[in-house]
């Protein structure tokens, strides 16, 4: 009884600071010039506009958390192998790096390899430079992934301790060759870890604003810009539509963290 009432506050705040303002979100989007009805999701369904912000989100997103999680698996398995100082180096800088986003990462990004940036004019000088656009959808790939990586490496990195160093040795004797090994041993040793990571990843990316306007200047359609051009837009201005888009973006993502769920209950049936 006395654990359950140090509960309290933390429930206090998730209601006046995520419950609260997601009624508000959710009581807005139901307000049309004709009264309540669901007008706004009509329009959002039946538009291409909108539908094809969805598709871009949801394209960037997964692209970006997949080369994330790659990126973060080799590196949290090459960073246990790592001298303790060394180590704790790596992860300094991966903490500093996690905290270079928005209109910061999205002005370095431009200074580096934007339309005359240094990199681009080194590679352009070497004749390497290919038809890479940084201001297009594979421009914030790019800038997302670069976020993407040390926060998945600062996620994945507590999750090897699981793993024995032992079972790789005990495996190797046994004929196992290293691919066996993490196929069948490491994996699914992380895979709730992979895929929890995985979801903070794709919530991170399809949440992710500032970077992409600054980038882009809202050329790009993203499900968030839409939504800030809606709310603070220069010709139009629809609270309530936005408000709808964003119960929608709440939506998907209540349906991708489900099906992730249910599909690593069944990965643990299956074993």
């Amino acid at each position: 009884m006395k654990s359950g009432l140090l509960l309290i506050p933390v429930l206090a705040v998730l209601s006046i600071f995520c419950l609260a303002p997601l009624l508000e979100v959710a009581v807005d989007s139901l307000q049309t010039e004709d009264g309540i009805g669901l007008g706004n999701y009509l329009e959002i369904l039946t538009s291409p506009f909108y539908r094809q912000a969805f598709a871009n989100s949801l394209s960037v997103s997964l692209w970006s958390s997949c080369l994330g999680l790659v990126i973060a698996l080799f590196g949290a398995a090459s960073l246990r192998r790592l001298p303790g100082r060394l180590r704790d180096a790596v992860v300094a800088a991966t903490n500093m790096a996690s905290n270079l986003t928005g209109v910061p990462l999205a002005f370095a990004f431009i200074i580096l390899a934007g339309t005359n940036g240094a990199l681009t004019l080194l590679l352009r000088q070497s004749g390497l430079f290919g038809n890479f656009d940084l201001y297009s959808r594979a421009g914030l790939i790019l800038i997302y992934s670069y976020f993407q990586v040390p926060l998945a490496l600062l996620l994945l990195y507590p999750a090897f301790d699981a793993l024995d160093d032992d079972w790789q040795a005990a495996a190797a004797l046994l004929g196992a060759r290293v691919w066996h090994y993490w196929l069948k041993i490491g994996l699914p040793v992380l895979a709730p870890a992979i895929l929890g990571t995985f979801i903070l990843l794709f919530a991170n990316a399809m949440g992710a604003y500032a970077s992409a306007y600054a980038l882009t200047t809202g050329n790009v359609n993203l499900v968030t810009v839409r939504i800030a051009s809606l709310v603070a837009g220069n010709i139009v201005l629809d609270p309530d539509l936005a408000a709808a888009l964003a119960v929608l973006l709440v939506a998907l993502m209540v349906l991708v963290t489900t099906l992730s769920q249910r599909l690593l209950k069944k990965s643990y049936h299956a074993r």
